[in-house]
């Protein structure tokens, strides 16, 4: 997002990210809690009285508790059912159920903010030292004067701006709203959260020999090749146009022409670090892409003309291609598509 807090704009669009942990699962413990209550006052548990209690939380006390400020201060909810006798042991008294502050904080809130602030942390975590400019808390729990209180104490220090944008509980539906009625592209560049790179096989150079020696083996044709080396697709934080398709060259000896398949390991990484091996940092195997080079024209004719019976090499493009749901994987011949795979949803 870009703009000020009262007037923000698109910036770019992404998939969400994190775990469900909003306003909906304060409705669900809430609910747990006066089950729980009034396990035996079973005209209170009737579906009617319970969207009735359900009602009342959702509308009042949800966004204004404030935390433990309100732990010696008694929450009142009306009974949809008052005939049922009072019973001040669970709280229902006059026909109301009143719950304790401090109980609808341990049983309700606590929870619940935690998980928001675990997700936050996490986070926090993936960018490393990068600086975050501001923190906006928007969804139906945005409006939470406790929530936002314990944001502000955990981050308040790491973050300058915390804030809440004017109509907070709205501004992820309109966003998109704006977004699928523009008609127009708000968005052209995607920034890559993470590395995307290939385990590939590289003849061996004067640094594999220093600091690999045990993962240099000669192939085929005789040449010596360093195993486990790392050729990077896109960077982490590099800046892309959507949809930008990101060419990289390689090349395959082929004993037979029916070693056609170039099996390419792809692997993430959220490290700032620039590996240069597979065992130098943090790396995890996002698949194994089969790419069938039979399908490539220039194969076809070493398969048919090449060789001699000795092999023969055939060199290709992939590319990869970015945009703020999927990474997609394409090989290439002379520039034009042969064949393609999606390999990365964004969840």
């Amino acid at each position: 997002i870009i703009g000020s807090l009262s007037n923000l704009e698109i910036a770019e669009v992404c998939a969400r990210s994190g775990a469900n942990c909003g306003s909906i699962f304060l409705d669900m413990r809430f609910r747990e809690l006066v089950r729980t209550l009034l396990a035996e006052h079973p005209a209170h548990l009737d579906p009617a009285s319970q969207a009735y209690f359900m009602h009342a939380f959702a509308e009042t006390d949800k966004l204004a508790y404030m935390g433990e400020s309100d732990d010696e201060n008694y929450f009142h909810f009306t009974c949809f059912n008052v005939e049922d006798p009072d019973d001040p042991s669970v709280g229902l008294v006059n026909g109301e159920l009143a719950i304790p502050g401090i109980l609808l904080r341990r049983e309700v809130f606590d929870h619940v903010i935690e998980s928001v602030l675990n997700l936050l942390e996490e986070q926090m975590a993936k960018v490393h030292d990068a600086p975050i400019d501001a923190l906006l808390l928007v969804g139906g729990f945005s409006g939470s004067e406790y929530l936002f209180k314990r944001v502000e104490a955990q981050f308040r220090d790491r973050i300058k701006v915390i804030a809440r944008p004017s109509d907070a509980d709205t501004a992820t539906s309109r966003g998109a709203a704006q977004y699928g009625l523009a008609r127009r592209p708000l968005v052209s560049s995607v920034i890559a959260g993470r590395a995307y790179l290939m385990k590939v096989k590289l003849p061996a150079e004067h640094d594999d020999w220093m600091k690999r020696p045990a993962y240099i083996r000669e192939n085929d044709a005789g040449v010596s090749i360093c195993e486990n080396r790392v050729q990077y697709l896109v960077q982490k934080g590099a800046i892309l146009r959507k949809g930008q398709r990101i060419k990289t060259k390689f090349c395959k000896f082929s004993a037979t022409p029916q070693d056609r398949i170039f099996v390419a390991v792809l692997y993430t990484s959220d490290s700032d670090k620039v590996m240069r091996y597979t065992d130098e940092g943090p790396v995890s195997e996002l698949c194994k892409w089969s790419v069938d080079l039979g399908l490539l024209p220039s194969f076809q004719h070493h398969a048919v003309h090449g060789g001699n019976g000795q092999g023969f090499y055939t060199e290709f493009e992939l590319g990869l291609e970015l945009d703020s749901a999927e990474v997609r994987g394409v090989l290439l011949h002379q520039g034009d598509e042969v064949s393609r795979v999606v390999f990365d949803f964004f969840q």
